[in-house]
């Protein structure tokens, strides 16, 4: 089979799989919902509420159907691009609600990525480098501490520490209430503020940023540290680098352009897996620093028992994770052909 046609085959197949994936995500979040205490008709009347009201407005919402009827209708609407009604935004849509929030937390997840990735491969790349020795040790406590310290902890330690007693980053919001936000078509304040010329603005924004993103990036910087150290010890050891260091190459240019481009490969590879821990944890950061994104939308959701809304938003994660996860596959195998066979 040529190389065209094997990966061809590859990218079909992750296609294929991609709504059998999805539609066990969606049969999964509706199901526990419904099964879990709770009823988002008392959640919006109260418990006290006459069980006449409770009734009409169970029917009004769809809610006194027939449970398999239910899950059919939700298929039907989801088949459609129809994510449905919020329950207590006074029927506000699920996508308006999706493309309200979803800006703070794109923008959280990208800095935060790009902050994961500068500290992790930089502290992996220092350890590898310098086998046994104090950088190596300090890198190996460096991934265990970030992979183990729970991101709400150091969240609520950090804003103790610099927002509450020293007073050097502000807390609970996206930017400041005095100042007009930045406005433009992407809902990022770091780019629109940069597509008007605004650069006051875009320092602001970057500030009210700066903790919670370098809370996540830090934390999950310890994922990269760890593949890239592993990885790049057993690249120096290769062969081609010891070759390499016989015809006299200096250590610098090995270790840049030889071993670290082949140890990169695994980087690439846990990409997607990253992005799905990083959606993970932007729900406790978005909660933990009161961030107006789109996870901490969720979370308000779940706890109104606000069935359209968290069905919505869950499924729209799921599917941004699988068409991450497809095109991290899709790139690993067209660098790496031994995957596609």
């Amino acid at each position: 089979m040529s190389r065209s046609s094997s990966l061809r085959y590859y990218v079909l197949a992750r296609l294929l799989l991609a709504p059998l994936m999805l539609w066990v995500i969606t049969t999964a979040v509706f199901l526990l919902l419904r099964s879990t205490p709770g009823d988002p008709v008392d959640a919006l009347l109260g418990p006290r509420a006459p069980q006449a009201a409770k009734d009409e407005l169970r029917n009004q919402l769809g809610l006194g159907k027939p449970l398999i009827v239910q899950y059919f209708d939700y298929l039907w609407k989801l088949l459609h691009l129809d994510l449905g009604k919020s329950l207590v935004s006074q029927g506000q849509s699920v996508w308006e609600i999706i493309l309200k929030f979803f800006p703070a937390t794109v923008e959280l997840a990208v800095f935060s990525m790009a902050i994961a990735l500068t500290v992790g491969i930089g502290v992996g790349v220092l350890s590898a480098s310098r086998p046994n020795s104090p950088f190596d040790v300090g890198g190996r406590l460096f991934g265990i501490l970030t992979y183990s310290i729970p991101l709400f902890w150091l969240g609520m330690l950090l804003q103790l520490i610099f927002s509450v007693q020293l007073g050097w980053f502000p807390l609970g919001t996206r930017f400041p209430i005095t100042i007009p936000a930045p406005e433009g078509p992407t809902g990022l304040y770091t780019i629109d503020s940069l597509l008007t010329g605004n650069l006051p603005q875009f320092f602001i924004a970057l500030y009210y940023l700066a903790l919670p993103c370098l809370t996540l990036g830090i934390l999950i910087s310890g994922i990269f540290e760890r593949i890239v150290r592993v990885n790049l010890k057993q690249t120096l050891k290769s062969d081609y680098v010891e070759a390499a260091r016989a015809r006299g190459i200096p250590e610098s240019r090995i270790l840049v352009s030889h071993a670290l481009k082949n140890a990169m490969i695994p980087v690439i590879t846990i990409l997607g897996l990253t992005f799905a821990a990083l959606l993970g944890g932007a729900i406790l950061t978005e909660v933990t620093f009161s961030w107006p994104g789109l996870a901490n939308r969720l979370y308000r959701a779940i706890a109104q028992r606000d069935y359209p809304t968290v069905q919505g938003i869950v499924v729209f994660f799921a599917a941004i994770v699988a068409l991450v996860s497809i095109l991290i596959d899709i790139l690993n195998a067209y660098i790496d052909p031994r995957i596609r066979y």
